[in-house]
């Protein structure tokens, strides 16, 4: 004769009541993870040089250089299905300084708790016809308002980054790429303040991100505007500091050229 206890052993129930249904109490299936497909492009609209950031609304915004005119904005709920949104800017909005010059390759931010744009007001091949300007807004979707340009010659491809409490800039295209540290509020170069070149001539939009001990230094080397026949690729390096020396894995200084491939 099996007792009360054996049967509950033997069929996992978790009481040794008899009186209970005798109805076997099944552990829940696991919830599966959602695998969602997608090819490229996931936006058919050529939108170069995209930065993305998530507001507070849940969307995320995309921004990129303005093959569409006043500088594109984009969102999407999955990262995938992009709807068109509007421009940063008009033509009564857009930043006037360098006023032949294109708005490239923005970078989005959230600096307290406003939105700022830091982008490339550019022409091609000139030094002092390309450079970095700043726009600020409430809203993800803008009215941005123009703050001008930092005034740095021949720099454009921005990218902003928090470390330690303190805000910095970088920046740079084929001309070494550079970092300095900004003003508590974003909006210009801290008085006093020397840019730092961190990379040499290999280059241009950097990127970093920090991963444990290191950051590492990201990049795009070759030519972008080719069609089939561009050469860009994607180049790195890491360093236990944000200024560097950014170094290979072999321990080249990327200041002196070197570089590591990762795309």
């Amino acid at each position: 004769m099996i007792s009360c206890l054996g049967l509950c052993i033997v069929f996992g129930l978790t009481t040794t009541n008899c009186s209970v249904s005798n109805d076997i109490e099944q552990s829940p299936t696991p919830e599966q993870p959602k695998v969602t497909k997608y090819h490229n492009p996931i936006v058919s609209t050529s939108l170069p040089d995209p930065t993305v950031t998530k507001a507070d609304d849940g969307y995320f915004y995309l921004y990129a250089t303005e093959n569409i005119r006043n500088l594109p904005i984009y969102r999407s709920k999955d990262l995938v299905n992009w709807n068109y949104v509007g421009t940063a800017f008009t033509d009564s909005s857009r930043p006037q300084w360098n006023p032949q010059g294109g708005i490239w390759a923005p970078d989005i931010n959230v600096v307290n708790g406003r939105y700022m744009l830091y982008y490339s007001k550019s022409e091609w091949g000139g030094e002092w016809t390309c450079g970095i300007g700043i726009a600020s807004a409430t809203s993800p979707q803008g009215p941005f308002i123009d703050h001008g340009a930092i005034g740095i010659q021949n720099c454009i491809d921005p990218f902003y980054i928090e470390d330690h409490g303190k805000k910095y800039l970088f920046w740079g295209s084929f001309h070494g790429i550079f970092g300095a540290e900004l003003t508590e509020d974003g909006l210009a170069l801290k008085p006093g303040t020397k840019p730092v070149q961190v990379a040499g001539n290999q280059m241009e939009a950097t990127y970093i991100h920090k991963h444990g001990d290191y950051y590492y230094l990201f990049g795009s080397a070759g030519t972008c505007c080719e069609g089939v026949n561009s050469t860009y690729q994607v180049i790195y390096g890491r360093s236990k500091n944000l200024f560097g020396p950014y170094t290979t894995k072999e321990g080249k200084n990327m200041l002196d050229g070197a570089y590591d491939v990762l795309l």
